[in-house]
């Protein structure tokens, strides 16, 4: 008799865990609200494989040799994207005057610089980066043939936005 009782107390509290889940917010065209894209202290490294990964299928399907992560362009765009945010306005000068070229010297970059792609968005990398290939002087950084090497960094404010630099050099 006991087991009644027991019984349907676990039938409830397996139905109420199979709640519906809430609603997703529509904006006014009736697709879905974007989410905010946080980036967490953790994610650098998949962040910068991810970016890396996917430029080089794009160079892969255009016949063009892969880049390699370099960790001195990867200061050199970590230091321009928050350097971007403390000017508020996405530009290739740093606030000391400094151009691209500059910024990866100072980062003991060897090799010669290639290109540079900033963004300010609330997007996702892979998000920035179609943004990018979509465009024909964006994509002519991506794809250019004597690019070798890739340097990939970022800001997130506390309000969610995003600021991205990708810099290549060969």
């Amino acid at each position: 008799m006991t087991r009644v009782p027991l019984l349907a107390l676990a039938a409830a509290a397996a139905l109420a865990a199979c709640e519906a889940p809430p609603p997703v917010p529509l904006g006014t065209d009736g697709r879905p609200l974007p989410r905010l894209y946080v980036i967490r202290a953790g994610d650098a490294a998949t962040i910068q494989f991810r970016m890396l990964d996917a430029v080089n299928s794009l160079r892969r399907a255009r016949g063009l040799a892969p880049l390699a992560l370099s960790a001195e362009l990867n200061a050199a765009a970590f230091t321009h994207s928050r350097d971007m945010a403390v000017q508020n306005r996405p530009w290739h000068f740093g606030s000391d005057g400094s151009s691209p070229i500059d910024r990866t010297r100072r980062a003991g970059y060897a090799g010669a610089f290639q290109g540079e792609l900033i963004s300010e968005t609330y997007e996702t990398e892979l998000q920035t980066l179609a943004a990018w290939a979509e465009a024909p002087t964006t994509r002519e950084i991506l794809l250019n043939p004597e690019a070798r090497d890739l340097g990939f960094g970022w800001f997130q404010e506390a309000n969610g936005k995003i600021w991205w630099t990708l810099v290549t050099g060969g």
